[in-house]
């Protein structure tokens, strides 16, 4: 029933930047934990961000830490990944997702297992 769709992929070189966005339907945005995943051909999808539903608390791979921030905006019920520094490695399809349950440990956030309705996914591309 619940829909999230990403927006703002596309070619980036490396070193530069770029956005994205997740909108998702429903009133009960503000209550949800959100995730994003990426997946390259070949491997599974893999944990990039993920933050708390007041914004407060946010997590990160090791591999973006730093170069990425997650953030989100309940008024629109939108979550974001502002990627910085962006790096050939970064090449993948970004997914967003949710947690719907009220109650988690912030270990949930890290498995594709913990998240209730997932996004189409965008397309993160990065020249050398």
């Amino acid at each position: 029933q619940a829909q999230l769709v990403e927006s703002g992929g596309g070619l980036v070189q490396a070193g530069g930047s770029l956005r994205l966005s997740c909108t998702a339907s429903g009133r009960t945005f503000s209550n949800w934990a959100m995730g994003w995943f990426r997946q390259a051909p070949g491997k599974d999808r893999e944990f990039v961000a993920g933050i708390k539903w007041s914004g407060e608390s946010t997590f990160y791979a090791d591999s973006v830490k730093g170069r990425f921030t997650v953030s989100r905006d309940n008024a629109v019920n939108t979550v974001y990944l502002q990627m910085n520094s962006v790096k050939p490695e970064d090449t993948a399809v970004y997914y967003c997702a949710a947690i719907t349950r009220t109650f988690y440990t912030s270990g949930a956030y890290y498995s594709t297992s913990n998240y209730d309705y997932w996004g189409q996914g965008t397309q993160v591309t990065v020249s050398s």
